[in-house]
């Protein structure tokens, strides 16, 4: 195990209702000018807007609202939250959805208390401070709600970057799992996805013993197999949609991904593809997650994909030729993918395999190579993208 430095200074509110309490924890992290994010009317028809802001009323807490954050948030609703902050003298954001609202708030908060462009920030400049974030969470997926990070795409460049820093881990998280009932499967199943490839890029390393963090993040993809079906058979079930709530948090804010390296590859080669195309993140990965584990299955040591068969999908090791073990653990994944109705090609998200070679070129990968468990350069990707449309041979 390597050495490492953790902090998670995040405090989890959890339970039913628990979003009538917002107001006294913004106030608690000395919030007093709110400036509410959101997405959708989804918050509104469903009454969970109201019953926030009343809570920041008898607060004594002034608020301002900026809707319509979509999927794969844009970088002009990042620009106009920014002008709003400094005219109204904002100084704490309240995140009220998921990930895409949660990652928005905080590319706000960064870019409210900086002179020069927040996309500096999204092209490899570290932020060294940010107004405050808290939020309230209407889907599990992401993980936003504890971890450091944000990915905002660019609507000029349709460049799909990430920022991450400790100022941007949110003061406190409301998680209430009702919240995430009313959801459509689809939207679900996209999520459970997502916490399954946020195990997965940190299960597939190089370094050595590390026994305690591959068996944290086995549980996690067991829970998510096993709350993932329950969940679809009943959308209602709330200790199904409780435990792949607080899943999806442990997933991501990184107490699973200590002391090793990792990995993003894929999640490298799906934010071309939403970025592209504005598919589901989760839908994405779903098409690229089991076709680079089969690329580098066949161009590395099999065998830590084979643990993962082993392991998590109960496949027998076939140790005169792991690789067996690995190929069947990885049509396990994308067996379950496919039952809960998840994409399984870049067709079947609306990508064209005509256009891999400039999704290739999105990725920005020149004559280098992207690290990680496996070392990928262009034509690596070119192959990954292959497979995911049928192109190539498994």
């Amino acid at each position: 195990m390597d050495a490492f430095d953790f902090y998670s200074p995040t405090h989890f509110v959890f339970g039913k209702d628990r979003e009538r309490e917002a107001g006294g924890y913004v106030k608690k992290f000395r919030g007093s000018r709110v400036l509410i994010v959101y997405g959708g009317q989804s918050a509104k028809r469903s009454g969970l807007l109201d019953r926030v802001k009343s809570s920041l009323t008898e607060a004594g807490l002034y608020t301002a609202e900026l809707g319509g954050v979509l999927p794969n948030p844009r970088s002009g609703l990042v620009y106009s939250g920014i002008e709003i902050c400094r005219r109204e003298n904002i100084d704490f954001l309240l995140a009220v959805g998921g990930g895409s609202v949660i990652d928005s708030a905080k590319a706000i908060a960064m870019g409210a208390v900086y002179d020069g462009d927040f996309w500096d920030f999204f092209s490899g400049k570290a932020p060294e401070r940010a107004l405050s974030v808290g939020t309230v969470l209407t889907i599990a997926a992401a993980g936003s709600e504890g971890s450091p990070d944000a990915v905002i795409t660019n609507e000029k460049t349709l460049e799909k970057n990430g920022a991450g820093a400790d100022c941007l881990r949110p003061r406190f998280s409301v998680l209430n799992p009702a919240l995430t009932q009313s959801l459509p499967p689809y939207q679900t199943a996209c999520g459970i996805t997502d916490i399954m490839a946020h195990a997965f890029e940190r299960y597939f390393t190089n370094t050595k013993d590390v026994e305690i963090t591959d068996r944290l993040l086995e549980g996690v993809v067991l829970t998510m197999l096993h709350e993932g079906r329950r969940v679809m058979e009943n959308p209602d079930n709330y200790e199904a949609r409780a435990n792949i709530m607080w899943a999806g948090m442990v997933c991501h804010n990184n107490i699973m991904g200590v002391g090793r390296q990792q990995d993003w590859n894929s999640h490298h080669l799906e934010h071309v593809l939403s970025a592209k195309y504005d598919c589901a993140h989760g839908a994405g990965l779903a098409v690229i997650m089991p076709a680079w584990m089969t690329y580098c299955a066949r161009h590395h040591d099999p065998m830590r994909i084979a643990q993962m068969a082993t392991r998590i999908f109960g496949c027998q090791m076939d140790y005169e030729n792991p690789l067996n073990t690995a190929m069947e653990g990885i049509r396990a994944f994308r067996t379950f993918l496919g039952s809960i109705g998840m994409p399984l090609t870049l067709q079947e998200i609306g990508a064209d395999p005509a256009s891999i070679s400039e999704l290739v070129e999105m990725n920005h990968i020149g004559d280098g190579k992207t690290g990680g468990f496996v070392a990928l350069d262009r034509q690596a990707h070119f192959d990954i993208y292959g497979i995911a449309a049928g192109l190539k041979d498994e």
